[in-house]
Protein backbone atom coordinates (compact mmCIF):
# COMPACT_ATOMS: atom_id res chain seq x y z
CA UNK A 1 0.00 0.00 0.00
CA UNK A 2 2.90 2.41 0.56
CA UNK A 3 4.03 2.46 -3.16
CA UNK A 4 0.59 2.97 -4.15
CA UNK A 5 0.19 5.62 -1.49
CA UNK A 6 3.43 7.16 -2.86
CA UNK A 7 2.15 7.75 -6.56
CA UNK A 8 -1.08 9.28 -5.33
CA UNK A 9 -1.46 13.04 -4.81
CA UNK A 10 -1.83 14.03 -1.19
CA UNK A 11 -4.48 14.00 0.36
CA UNK A 12 -4.84 16.95 2.55
CA UNK A 13 -4.39 18.81 -0.82
CA UNK A 14 -7.20 17.40 -2.24
CA UNK A 15 -9.46 17.60 0.74
CA UNK A 16 -8.38 21.28 0.50
CA UNK A 17 -9.57 21.66 -2.99
CA UNK A 18 -12.73 20.20 -2.22
CA UNK A 19 -13.51 22.15 0.60
CA UNK A 20 -12.69 25.35 -1.66
CA UNK A 21 -15.98 24.54 -3.71
CA UNK A 22 -18.48 23.19 -1.18
CA UNK A 23 -20.93 25.22 1.68
CA UNK A 24 -18.57 25.90 4.30
CA UNK A 25 -20.80 23.60 7.08
CA UNK A 26 -20.49 20.83 4.59
CA UNK A 27 -18.54 17.46 5.62
CA UNK A 28 -16.48 15.44 2.97
CA UNK A 29 -15.64 12.08 4.25
CA UNK A 30 -12.69 10.21 4.72
CA UNK A 31 -13.90 7.93 1.60
CA UNK A 32 -14.73 10.67 -0.74
CA UNK A 33 -11.40 12.46 -0.41
CA UNK A 34 -9.36 8.77 -1.10
CA UNK A 35 -12.16 8.37 -4.24
CA UNK A 36 -11.30 11.78 -5.57
CA UNK A 37 -7.63 11.49 -4.57
CA UNK A 38 -7.99 8.49 -6.79
CA UNK A 39 -9.48 9.82 -9.76
CA UNK A 40 -7.28 13.02 -9.49
CA UNK A 41 -4.06 11.00 -9.75
CA UNK A 42 -5.33 8.76 -12.31
CA UNK A 43 -6.89 11.83 -14.55
CA UNK A 44 -3.32 13.50 -14.10
CA UNK A 45 -1.47 9.90 -15.18
CA UNK A 46 -4.06 9.71 -18.40
CA UNK A 47 -2.88 13.05 -19.71
CA UNK A 48 1.13 13.15 -18.67
CA UNK A 49 1.09 9.56 -20.48
CA UNK A 50 -0.27 10.93 -23.64
CA UNK A 51 1.96 14.22 -23.63
CA UNK A 52 5.01 11.98 -22.63
CA UNK A 53 4.08 9.50 -26.02
CA UNK A 54 4.29 12.71 -28.09
CA UNK A 55 7.25 13.53 -26.72
CA UNK A 56 8.91 10.61 -27.18
CA UNK A 57 7.74 10.30 -30.85
CA UNK A 58 9.45 13.58 -31.18
CA UNK A 59 12.76 12.52 -29.58
CA UNK A 60 12.54 15.01 -26.93
CA UNK A 61 13.39 13.89 -23.17
CA UNK A 62 10.94 17.15 -21.12
CA UNK A 63 6.99 17.27 -21.42
CA UNK A 64 6.61 20.71 -21.13
CA UNK A 65 3.09 22.90 -21.15
CA UNK A 66 2.24 22.22 -24.62
CA UNK A 67 2.41 18.85 -24.67
CA UNK A 68 -0.05 18.86 -21.93
CA UNK A 69 -2.15 20.87 -23.95
CA UNK A 70 -2.01 19.08 -27.17
CA UNK A 71 -2.56 15.75 -24.90
CA UNK A 72 -5.66 17.44 -23.09
CA UNK A 73 -7.44 18.09 -26.55
CA UNK A 74 -6.01 15.07 -28.33
CA UNK A 75 -7.81 13.03 -25.52
CA UNK A 76 -11.39 15.05 -25.93
CA UNK A 77 -10.79 17.30 -23.04
CA UNK A 78 -10.87 20.20 -25.09
CA UNK A 79 -12.70 22.48 -22.52
CA UNK A 80 -10.07 22.21 -20.01
CA UNK A 81 -7.00 22.21 -23.13
CA UNK A 82 -8.41 26.03 -23.73
CA UNK A 83 -8.31 26.94 -20.33
CA UNK A 84 -5.05 25.26 -20.04
CA UNK A 85 -3.85 28.04 -22.81
CA UNK A 86 -4.95 30.47 -21.19
CA UNK A 87 -3.33 29.85 -18.48
CA UNK A 88 0.23 29.10 -19.30
CA UNK A 89 -0.15 32.10 -21.98
CA UNK A 90 -0.51 34.33 -19.09
CA UNK A 91 1.82 32.42 -17.46
CA UNK A 92 4.85 32.89 -19.81
CA UNK A 93 3.48 36.57 -20.46
CA UNK A 94 3.70 37.21 -16.73
CA UNK A 95 7.51 35.37 -16.54
CA UNK A 96 8.53 37.82 -19.51
CA UNK A 97 7.49 40.85 -17.83
CA UNK A 98 9.11 39.47 -14.15
CA UNK A 99 12.04 38.44 -16.29
CA UNK A 100 12.12 41.83 -18.07
CA UNK A 101 11.60 43.90 -14.47
CA UNK A 102 14.74 41.99 -13.09
CA UNK A 103 16.85 42.70 -16.01
CA UNK A 104 15.89 46.62 -15.23
CA UNK A 105 16.11 46.29 -11.86
CA UNK A 106 19.46 44.59 -11.39
CA UNK A 107 20.63 46.81 -14.61
CA UNK A 108 22.25 43.92 -16.23
CA UNK A 109 19.60 45.89 -19.49
CA UNK A 110 22.59 48.15 -20.98
CA UNK A 111 21.51 47.55 -24.78
CA UNK A 112 22.96 43.79 -24.91
CA UNK A 113 20.24 41.42 -25.77
CA UNK A 114 18.46 39.07 -24.15
CA UNK A 115 17.23 35.87 -24.65
CA UNK A 116 13.80 37.15 -23.89
CA UNK A 117 13.53 41.04 -24.58
CA UNK A 118 13.45 42.08 -27.98
CA UNK A 119 12.11 39.22 -30.03
CA UNK A 120 8.24 38.57 -30.23
CA UNK A 121 7.39 35.11 -29.28
CA UNK A 122 6.06 32.60 -31.58
CA UNK A 123 1.86 31.88 -31.38
CA UNK A 124 2.26 28.36 -30.38
CA UNK A 125 -0.11 26.05 -32.58
CA UNK A 126 -1.35 23.03 -30.85
CA UNK A 127 -3.09 20.36 -33.53
CA UNK A 128 -4.36 17.46 -32.10
CA UNK A 129 -5.46 13.84 -33.77
CA UNK A 130 -8.33 14.59 -36.05
CA UNK A 131 -7.50 17.94 -37.03
CA UNK A 132 -8.42 19.94 -33.67
CA UNK A 133 -6.01 22.93 -33.42
CA UNK A 134 -5.66 25.97 -31.37
CA UNK A 135 -3.34 29.14 -31.21
CA UNK A 136 -2.98 31.32 -28.23
CA UNK A 137 -3.32 35.10 -29.18
CA UNK A 138 -1.48 38.03 -28.44
CA UNK A 139 -4.33 40.62 -28.24
CA UNK A 140 -6.93 39.69 -25.06
CA UNK A 141 -7.02 37.05 -23.14
CA UNK A 142 -8.58 34.28 -25.38
CA UNK A 143 -7.16 31.59 -27.31
CA UNK A 144 -8.71 30.80 -30.97
CA UNK A 145 -9.52 26.79 -30.98
CA UNK A 146 -11.02 25.45 -34.46
CA UNK A 147 -12.27 22.15 -34.79
CA UNK A 148 -12.47 21.30 -38.74
CA UNK A 149 -15.31 18.47 -37.91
Amino acid sequence: MDGEQDRLLPIANVGRMMKQILPPTAKISKEAKQTMQECATEFISFVTGEASDRCQKENRKTVNGDDICWALSSLGFDDYAEAIVRYLHKYREAERERSTNQHEASGTDRGEESNHDSKQPQQPVFKAPGGVEFRVLDKGNSSSFTNPS
